[in-house]
């Protein structure tokens, strides 16, 4: 393959990325899927291909529908192991982000309720929403017709619209919220990481690195009492961490994020989804090998100081 060629398909790279990572909430998978597609860019007779950049955004795509419809990850998904990729600020694999759309459909909330969507519904919502195809070009890619992607986007955006349950924070305001945050959940004071919960919070964590089971929590008294018991240092927690994190505030996925780094490795991080100023949604992650990307990214940044220096 000729070195223009090469340079053709390393231009739109980093959206293809996107695309595939918006599709299947994995960076893992979304890098193998664009190695997959650049593989059959090498091989495609590339003077019969009018317009690269459609040809490899339906290549991408099927591919990434082709790896949700398959047996193992419908297996894994279903047994209750699965968490959206978590990626920090400034990856470009987080994409687009110019409108609300762009930056709520790789939301950490939205990853996961597209996982409730058949595949190509989700599909035909991050194609709209994210890359603003018209219906015309996704009934190109997805072999549909425009009736049925519009079809497709209307009850993908109506299950969004009913489930959402955050709003967007800027940068300033999120510091502020993981100060607040991570003051209460250190204290030792489950009333005052009650008070900065929504009525009806939501907790989900990867169970703090011991288990790849989801574990999920809704009642907000247990929550606290949750947040408390996990931010309560130990020295079998640090052990686990592999020494003393230093606790830095910082963006995940367009949310505030407490992120916990021993050295220069990321131990774990909680993300809060917040809503009128209130948290209603923790993540907690801290298993190592859903952490991989975000922790390169990490290294490869500056950072302000830690909000805690030794934990």
């Amino acid at each position: 393959m000729d070195t223009a060629a090469i340079a053709r398909f390393e231009a739109g790279r980093s959206r293809l990325a996107s695309l595939a990572y918006r599709l299947l909430g994995s960076a893992a998978d979304a890098e193998d899927v664009v190695q997959d597609a650049f593989l059959r860019w090498q091989a495609a007779d590339r003077e019969r291909i009018d317009v690269p950049e459609a040809w490899l955004t339906k290549v991408v795509t099927n591919l990434a529908l082709d790896r949700l419809r398959s047996a193992k990850v419908r297996h894994e998904r279903a047994a209750g192991e699965w968490l959206p990729e978590p990626l920090l600020e400034g990856d470009p694999m987080l994409g687009p982000a110019e409108t609300f759309e762009q930056r709520e459909s790789v939301s950490l909330a939205v990853l996961l309720l597209m996982e409730r969507l058949p595949p190509v519904e989700r599909a035909v919502y991050v194609l709209r929403e994210a890359f603003s195809h018209s219906h015309k070009e996704i009934a190109e890619i997805l072999d549909i017709t425009e009736s049925a992607s519009q079809q497709h986007a209307l009850r993908a955006r109506r299950h969004v619209a009913a489930e959402r349950n955050a709003g967007q924070v800027d940068r300033a305001a999120a510091q502020l919220i993981v100060e607040a945050f991570l003051d209460a959940a250190s204290s030792g004071r489950t009333e005052r990481l009650l008070a900065l919960l929504t009525d009806d919070a939501t907790a989900i964590t990867d169970g703090a690195g011991g288990s790849t089971k989801v574990i999920r929590e809704t009642v907000p008294q247990r929550i606290a009492a949750m947040m408390r018991a996990a931010f309560k240092p130990t020295p079998a927690k640090r052990k686990l961490a592999g020494g003393s994190p230093a606790m830095h505030a910082g963006m995940v996925n367009g949310s505030p994020a407490v992120i916990a780094v021993v050295g220069d490795r990321v131990a774990g991080i909680v993300v809060l989804d917040v809503r009128d100023g209130l948290v209603a949604t923790v993540r907690g992650v801290a298993t190592q090998s859903r952490l991989v990307r975000l922790a390169e990214q990490w290294r490869r940044t500056e950072h302000e100081a830690p909000l805690i220096e030794s934990w």
